[in-house]
């Protein structure tokens, strides 16, 4: 049973064990173990909240398409922090999504499911110097999609928030731009206790 803190549109931080995490936390000016290396949002499908996220580094299959694959997909969130090495954090939107928000945004997920990883876009995204650079040469580009970037336009869909280039934003940049505006709450640190089903007797 999911927490019923847990809403459509709220971000999902991790910052795991692999050098590759390690290594993006240092290229975003992140301290490792503590900041984020990578971001997933939470979006419905069939009356179930789900995790999606961009990455090539998950093994869990898409609960959308039934098998596991690359770049977009929906995993159970209760699946990937029992799975995931490292640190895991909830990110909670400053308020509930009304109706055709939370639809908008649905509707955005679901169509990008099964869009390829962008590496070359994760790359650009880089430092905070070099992305506001590479923003200026690279329009927004979301026939491949990285992680942060899939978050930032989810948001941008709805109005929460405003950017000219979705595809500039690093997973540290991102969360620390969106706690700033304050259209993220702050994080609490996520484990399998909030999935443990409540006894009664």
């Amino acid at each position: 049973m999911i927490n019923p803190e847990f809403k459509v549109g709220d971000i999902i931080a991790c910052s795991g064990h692999a050098w590759q995490s390690f290594l993006i936390n240092i290229l975003t000016y992140g301290i490792p173990g503590y900041h984020a290396s990578h971001v997933g949002i939470l979006g419905e499908y069939g009356g179930e909240l789900l995790l999606f996220e961009s990455t090539t580094l998950d093994e869990l299959p898409c609960v959308i398409q039934g098998k596991q694959c690359d770049g977009v997909k929906a995993v159970r969130l209760k699946d990937r922090v029992e799975q995931y090495s490292g640190r895991m954090w909830h990110y909670p939107i400053y308020r509930p999504l009304f109706g055709n928000e939370a639809n908008r945004l649905n509707n955005f997920l679901c169509a990008k499911i099964g869009t390829p990883y962008d590496k070359i876009g994760a790359i650009r995204a880089g430092g905070i110097g070099w992305s506001w650079v590479e923003s200026l040469l690279h329009r927004e580009d979301l026939s491949f999609i990285f992680c942060s970037e899939l978050c930032a336009a989810a948001h941008t869909q709805i109005g929460l928030l405003r950017t000219d280039n979705v595809s500039r934003w690093n997973p540290n940049r991102f969360v620390r731009r969106e706690r700033r505006e304050r259209i993220l709450r702050k994080p609490r640190r996520l484990t399998c206790d909030d999935f443990v089903q409540p006894c009664f007797s």
